[in-house]
C-alpha cells in the first residue's frame, strides 16, 4: 500500500471526495495489479474465513500442550445463566475472542489479522454486529478494507510483529484495526476511524510479548479478548465524538519506539514477563516433558 501516513490516506479520500474504504481498494489494486473484482473477492474470502474460524470451534478440542481449550463455551454458558455482565453485544465480543483464539492454538485455520496471534480481534468485533443488526455483507468488507488500511500503514511506519515490537505491535495493531473496522460500520466518519484507531493502539502501548512456554497460547489467547473489548471502547469514545489528542501517525510511531526499547525476554522468547513467572517455569517444564 502506498500510503506512508493515516494522515495522507484520510487526506486522498477528502480530496477524492471519496469513501475512505474506497481510496484503500483503489490503491490495493494499483500497487498489486489488481481488478477491482479481484480484490473484492480476496477481502470477501478472507471474511468467510473469519467465520468459518468460528463456527469450526469445538468446545471438546485442546491444543497440543493441553493448556488451551473449551474456555470459550464456559463463557457461553456462564451468560446464558445470566451469570455475567456487559450485555449481549459484549459477552458475545468476548466468546468470539475466545472461539477463534482457541482455534488457532489448536491449529485451525483462521486469518491473521494482522497476525496469527492476534486472528480473534477482528472476527470478534464484526461477527457479534453482523447478528445483532444483520448487517449486509458490503458493509462488513468496507469495514475489512478500512482494517486493512489503517493496519498496513501500521506495519510500514512501525511493525506488526511480537518478536520485533512486543504485544503492543500484535493485539494493538489488531485492536485498533478493529476500532476503525467498528466506528465505520456504526456510521463514523474517517476522521473518526482514525481517532478510534489512536484510541485502540495508544490504550495498548508497552503490551510485552511473553508467552510462556513459547508458544501463542498463555497469555496470548487472553489477550485478544482484552484487544477485542479495548476496540469497542475505543470505537464508542469516537463515535462520541471523543478525540485522541495524540494523531494517529504519532501513536504508530511511537508504538515502534517503545518496541525498540523492550528488552530481548519481552519481545517472544519466552524468557521474561509472565513466561519466566514460578509458575510459567513449570508449565514450560510440563510441556517439555509432555512433548518428550
Amino acid at each position: 500500500m502506498s500510503f506512508p501516513s493515516i494522515a495522507s490516506m484520510l487526506e486522498a479520500a477528502k480530496t477524492a471526495q471519496k469513501p475512505l474504504y474506497t481510496v484503500i481498494c483503489e490503491d490495493d489494486c494499483q500497487e498489486n495489479n489488481y481488478s477491482p473484482e479481484a480484490s473484492h473477492r480476496q477481502i470477501a474470502a478472507l471474511w468467510e474465513a473469519m467465520q468459518q474460524s468460528s463456527e469450526q470451534y469445538c468446545a471438546s478440542d485442546r491444543s497440543n500442550s493441553g493448556l488451551i481449550g473449551g474456555d470459550a463455551e464456559k463463557l457461553r454458558l456462564a451468560a446464558q445463566a445470566g451469570a455475567l455482565i456487559g450485555g449481549t453485544y459484549l459477552l458475545r465480543v468476548i466468546e468470539e475472542a475466545f472461539k477463534v483464539a482457541e482455534c488457532n492454538a489448536c491449529m485451525k485455520r483462521i486469518v491473521a489479522a494482522p497476525t496469527a496471534g492476534s486472528c480473534g480481534v477482528l472476527p470478534a468485533v464484526l461477527i457479534p454486529l453482523t447478528e445483532e443488526k444483520e448487517l449486509d455483507t458490503e458493509v462488513i468488507l468496507q469495514a475489512l478494507y478500512i482494517a486493512a488500511g489503517f493496519g498496513q500503514v501500521t506495519a510500514t511506519r512501525a511493525n506488526v510483529a511480537g518478536a520485533e515490537g512486543g504485544c503492543q505491535a500484535e493485539i494493538g495493531t489488531a485492536s485498533a484495526m478493529a476500532a476503525a473496522a467498528l466506528t465505520h460500520i456504526l456510521g463514523g466518519t474517517a476522521e473518526q476511524c482514525a481517532h478510534a484507531f489512536a484510541m485502540s493502539l495508544g490504550n495498548l502501548l508497552g503490551l510485552v510479548c511473553d508467552p510462556v512456554a513459547g508458544l501463542v497460547e498463555i497469555p496470548c489467547v487472553k489477550r485478544n479478548v482484552i484487544g477485542a473489548v479495548n476496540a469497542v471502547s475505543a470505537a464508542n469514545m469516537a463515535l462520541a465524538g471523543i478525540t485522541s489528542h495524540i494523531p494517529a501517525d504519532e501513536v504508530i510511531d511511537t508504538m515502534g519506539e517503545v518496541g525498540d526499547t523492550l528488552p530481548a525476554s519481552l519481545r517472544e522468547t519466552g524468557l521474561g514477563g509472565l513466561a519466566a513467572t514460578p509458575t510459567g517455569q513449570k508449565i514450560t517444564e510440563q510441556v517439555l516433558h509432555h512433548e518428550e
